[in-house]
């Protein structure tokens, strides 16, 4: 391809480095300057020949280029026109002349002055059929090239058609592409015609591939706008629709608010995820569709569980002591054992466990405790009374399938708690049942273990909810109706009765203001001395907690008000011989002198889930064939310890004075009052013995006294349980003398020192010991 002659041209000329900008032969075109040194030149250019010599910096973002920061090669141009505009800037109009290359600089200040050689290809001859071939290809390129972009017009390839000249032909059509400076700076350092088009070829054959990548993105991206653009339409025709039947807002604007609600919640991925769906879900139903209903309440229920939300806790141990002795009398070892669960918590953040238990008779406090003690942790306070729930969807909830279907309580309940840290509360745990429905106590069994709780869940919401925050807390009366399972995951806080003084004082800070309040009454219209309320509590009550208590308050109280609002009166006094007119005739006597002793009459002490009671067994032998009859809806416990009693009795007959054959001629009728109340246990073993005896050898029991204990083959005496509220039954019904085993001396200390002072305690190891202390003038024999 040298079929062309050169000729060189050296010329010194003014430089400008241009940023960004490349300029070819027979380009006009325009360009605004304001770096001082390119003002300069331009200034120096008009002067002499009106020429400059423009070139592109490497760099576009340099202000200052030095030698090295622009390209050798550039453009001859004539400047054309030059116009000021605001702010010292020149707006210059420039045509490519031909290209050069720098082979010197010779000045940098005021302005850039270099000594260039232009190059100049002329034409010997018409152009060869190879280059021929070659300017086709690149015509056939520049023709596609315009066809993919929208910024030329076709009429351009009229006018470059028409140009003959191989060279001028790849400049004038690398001045119309866009091109990267780095391309275009490849076009422009080709000073052979030849390989000046065989390098736009390769450029524009790689623009070429890149419009039509871009174009195949763009018709991807137009036709999922027009499905966008289509599916608003539709939509927009929907609301129309909705808006003629009366449902102008529609689906969407409701599934629109779920997802935007669901968003804001900080809430498990997994959780979220199935929300969201079941909103999709919901928007593709028909308003009509009796699904659509069940999947509203479902979101309704996601989104208002308190996911993220939690109260801080505050565990300054000496405001919770305050708070428990302000909101209780007494319970120093229940106070205690709760003030170390929660120095525990402060010091263990994230402590698993355990649950307590609170067991205790009906009106101790249970329930309150378990409120003063979120109120010590700032915790919000939920209760669920678990009496008589037999179904397991009380606890699970129900799965959306069943018409009606609603989460369980557990959830019902955090929801209303609107924090998912509160304390909660299950009452009366043993008292749940189970049928054909379930078994409720075994699905409480993942609620109460703490390496469980934190992915409980509900089968209405089908997804996890984290219960491993919340402070969990039982109550119950009584143990044994509690499933083992169960009862080993909780630990357990005894609350026995209280005293007689503990209730008074009670009754002084706490139920004598409330009732007072309730009833519209204040300190001026109503006064209950000591001595008032001590007769309150001996006369009409027997019971271990202030239940009771606390009725006959309020019912003095009504009466008072009554008296008020009738008779005018600003004030009424309450004393010890008023007091049967607001409340009637004492229920309970306690007589001072010592009781009668009786035969055949012993009086034991038995715990029941109400608490301590006593028991009065009557025996009475007749004549008969050995007969053992036992009545008062006694247990099968309760009727082998008296089989058991006879049995001892029989192999004792000579040391007590009784009637070898009494087994043979006479029947023996052991009762306990009070039939309509079942009575179970090994408790009343001595008291039933010594009760027998009592009848069979003719000597009385000391009226006084009060036992029990459970009874062996051989007369020993085993120890039993619920010591304390035993001891409290006692105290209740004036007893001067406890018989208590040998081996519960271990729970002497939980006895109120109160009653140690009113009661003489005894600790029996066998039978022997007992008839000692029990049967008047009667010593005892030895084995």
């Amino acid at each position: 391809m040298d079929k062309y002659k050169t000729k060189s041209n050296k010329r010194t000329i003014p430089l400008i480095p241009l940023r960004g900008l490349s300029i070819f032969p027979y380009m006009v075109i325009h360009f605004d300057v304001g770096r001082d040194k390119s003002v300069n030149a331009l200034e120096e250019a008009m002067v002499n020949d009106s020429l400059v010599f423009l070139t592109s910096q490497k760099q576009a973002k340099i202000d200052m280029p030095t030698e090295d920061d622009f390209y050798e090669v550039g453009t001859i141009c004539k400047i054309k026109q030059m116009l000021k505009l605001p702010g010292d800037t020149i707006r210059v109009l420039v045509e490519g002349i031909n290209r050069a290359k720098v082979r010197e600089i010779l000045q940098d200040e005021p302005f850039f002055e270099a000594e260039v050689e232009e190059l100049i290809y002329e034409a010997e001859m018409e152009p060869d059929k190879e280059m021929k071939a070659m300017m086709r290809i690149v015509m056939d390129d520049f023709d596609k090239y315009v066809s993919s972009t929208e910024n030329l017009s076709s009429d351009i390839l009229v006018s470059v058609s028409e140009i003959k000249e191989p060279g001028r032909l790849a400049d004038v059509i690398s001045s119309y592409i866009q091109l990267e400076p780095e391309s275009k700076q490849k076009i422009l350092e080709a000073f052979n015609p030849y390989k000046r088009l065989e390098t736009l070829h390769i450029i524009l054959e790689e623009e070429i591939e890149v419009l039509e990548i871009e174009e195949e993105i763009s018709s991807r991206v137009k036709d999922q706008i027009n499905r966008v653009q289509k599916e608003y339409y539709l939509k927009e025709q929907i609301k129309a629709i909705q808006k003629e039947l009366g449902q102008e807002e529609g689906l969407d604007a409701e599934v629109d608010e779920y997802i935007e609600k669901i968003e804001e919640i900080d809430m498990p991925e997994e959780v979220k995820e199935k929300s969201i769906k079941e909103a999709e879900r919901l928007r593709r139903l028909s308003p009509s569709s009796a699904e659509t209903g069940i999947i509203r309440n479902y979101l309704q229920w996601v989104i208002e569980l308190p996911w993220d939300t939690e109260t801080k806790d505050k565990l300054d141990i000496k405001k919770a002591r305050k708070i428990l002795d302000d909101d209780h009398y007494g319970l120093k070892d229940v106070k205690e054992r709760i003030l170390e669960y929660l120095a525990i918590r402060k010091l263990a953040k994230n402590m698993k466990g355990p649950i307590l238990c609170l067991v205790g008779p009906p009106g101790v406090g249970k329930t309150s405790i378990a409120k003063s003690i979120a109120r010590s942790m700032n915790r919000k306070f939920v209760r669920m009374s678990l009496g008589g729930v037999r179904d397991e969807a009380e606890i699970r909830g129900h799965r959306r399938t069943y018409v009606g279907a609603i989460p369980g309580r557990i959830i019902s309940s955090m929801k209303k708690a609107k924090s998912r840290n509160p304390v909660f509360l299950f009452d009366e745990i043993d008292k749940l049942s189970s049928d054909f429905r379930g078994d409720p106590a075994s699905a409480l069994l993942e609620v109460l273990d703490p390496e469980q709780n934190n992915t409980f869940t509900d089968n209405f919401l089908e997804v996890p909810f984290d219960l491993s925050k919340v402070l969990f807390l039982t109550t119950a009366n009584s143990l044994n109706t509690i499933p083992r399972p169960l009862l080993d995951r909780m630990e357990i806080i005894r609350i026995s009765g209280y005293t007689e003084d503990e209730k008074k004082e009670i009754a002084k800070k706490y139920l004598v203001s409330k009732q007072r309040k309730e009833h519209g009454l204040t300190e001026d219209n109503i006064s209950l001395s000591d001595n008032t309320l001590k007769a309150i509590i001996e006369n009409y009550t027997r019971e271990a907690g202030v239940r009771e208590l606390e009725r006959n308050i309020a019912n003095v109280m009504r009466k008072v008000a009554k008296k008020i609002v009738e008779e005018k009166a600003k004030s009424v006094k309450v004393n010890t011989r008023t007091l049967s007119k607001y409340l009637g005739p004492a229920k309970y006597m306690r007589s001072e002198e010592k009781t009668s002793d009786q035969i055949g009459l012993a009086t034991g002490l038995a715990w029941t889930s109400v608490g301590g009671e006593t028991l009065s067994i009557e025996v009475t032998p007749m004549p008969g064939k050995g007969k053992l009859q036992l009545t008062g809806k006694l247990g099968d416990v309760m009727k082998e310890s008296a089989m058991a009693g006879i049995s001892y009795i029989r192999s004792k007959t000579n040391e007590l004075g009784i009637d070898k054959d009494f087994h043979t001629n006479m029947d023996i009728h052991i009762h306990v009052p009070e039939g309509a109340i079942p009575k179970d246990g090994p408790s009343a073993g001595i008291t039933m013995a010594t009760a027998v005896i009592s009848a069979l050898s003719k000597k009385p029991v000391s009226g006084d006294i009060a036992m029990t204990g459970e009874i062996t083959l051989r007369g020993r005496v085993l120890p039993i349980g619920g010591v304390k509220e035993k001891v409290l039954a006692a105290n209740r019904l004036g007893i001067k003398k406890v018989l208590l085993p040998w081996d519960n001396k271990k729970d002497f200390d939980e006895i109120p020192d109160k009653v140690k002072k009113n009661i003489e305690f005894e600790f029996v190891k066998n039978m022997d010991e007992v008839l000692e202390h029990s049967l008047v003038e009667v010593q005892s024999n030895d084995n």
